[in-house]
């Protein structure tokens, strides 16, 4: 069946559509990342999003429930050059049309993914929609420049609904899930510690009462300058308990403190991002996927410090509280572009609870 890509702008992409049918409006964005396919229609921080993946051929290992990263795709729409329908995997239980088809996601496939992606880098990220619909280009444009493709906090489109506890034999964590990946869960619990997920609107003093040895921040979607009532509650918790933040998380650490953030042109997507460190001086590879970051000259006064650096634009990937047990990075760590690169930082928040729960026990003996 024919279907067409509208944007905002006017611009027609006509193809082949693969998935369910109908139609899908979302903000349009472009992923570098060659694989992981599944990994990214199930990142919740993907929710209202159509994504073009810019590498031409995906599919070609299939679905498998293992490689989901919560309960089901997430995006809005997915665009490709070309789909695998025979995908060959000892793991594969589906192809992705079938997978997008049974999860109500419109898909397009057989466009020059190429010339969309310059399109996108040129303009900024825009809104669009995929079709397999006859209704005419203008009127979908008209709604697309009103406004028909945005979500006002998909946060709570994506977050639990309810507590989660996943028994551990070490420190308490709670995790705030703003949209958070089950790599994340997996990266926590897989150290031993207990880890209980909450609800994206936990109180401070909900989390304090529980007394946990540390509290993360997950990653999520939307525009964290709409998520105020959250910031709130992070300003309780920042000096109270260590806290690790990552993606949204990081930006909503940094509002927290007093910093401000801005969108960018067309985001980082990927799994091939270069960041330093600028406390080893090491280079690690990063997955990523946000269109928000910290704005570097807000960081005055509000006790951060800059502790990653993009090698591709210098853009803040990483910052520290110079006072309170509190970091946080913009990429996702527990994600696998490649080596293991970013595990220390799971390391670096144990260690830091342990020596939390130290320095209250010597206060306490004082």
């Amino acid at each position: 069946m024919c279907a067409r890509l509208i944007l905002e702008n006017g611009a027609v992409f006509e193809g082949r559509s693969f998935g369910a049918d109908g139609e899908s409006f979302g903000e349009v964005v472009f992923t570098t990342g060659m694989t992981g396919y599944q990994e990214i229609l199930t990142d919740p921080s993907y929710c209202g999003q159509i994504v073009t993946m810019t590498y031409p051929l995906i599919g070609n290992y299939g679905v498998h429930p293992d490689h989901q990263e919560s309960k089901g795709p997430q995006v809005r729409g997915f665009v490709v050059r070309e789909f695998a329908e025979l995908p060959s995997h000892w793991k594969n239980q589906e192809n992705i049309d079938s997978y997008l088809k049974a999860a109500g996601i419109v898909g397009l496939a057989d466009i020059d993914t190429r010339k969309l992606t310059k399109i996108i880098r040129q303009s900024g990220t825009l809104g669009g929609v995929i079709t397999t619909l006859d209704t005419p280009t203008a009127d979908y444009v008209h709604r697309l420049q009103s406004g028909a493709h945005r979500i006002e906090r998909p946060v709570y489109e994506v977050t639990a609904t309810d507590t989660e506890h996943h028994p551990g034999d070490r420190l308490r964590v709670i995790a705030i899930d703003y949209g958070m990946k089950r790599g994340i869960l997996r990266s926590l619990h897989g150290r031993g510690l207990d880890v209980t997920v909450v609800p994206a609107d936990t109180t401070a003093e909900d989390i304090l009462e529980r007394k946990p040895h540390g509290v993360f921040l997950s990653n999520g979607p939307g525009d964290p300058e709409e998520y105020g009532e959250l910031v709130g509650h992070i300003k309780r918790l920042i000096g109270q308990v260590p806290l690790f933040g990552i993606c949204l998380g990081h930006q909503l650490i940094a509002k927290a403190c007093g910093a401000r953030t801005e969108r960018l042109p067309f985001g980082h997507r990927g799994s091939n991002h270069p960041v330093k460190d600028l406390l080893t001086g090491h280079c690690v590879i990063t997955s990523q996927n946000h269109g928000y970051v910290v704005q570097d000259d807000s960081l005055v006064g509000t006790g951060l410090e800059v502790t990653h650096i993009n090698l591709n634009d210098g853009s803040i990937e990483g910052l520290q509280h110079t006072e309170h047990p509190c970091f946080s990075v913009q990429y996702h760590p527990e994600a696998r572009p490649g080596p293991t690169d970013s595990d220390e930082l799971f390391d670096r928040f144990m260690k830091m609870m342990k020596a939390f729960g130290e320095e209250e026990r010597d206060a306490l003996a004082i």
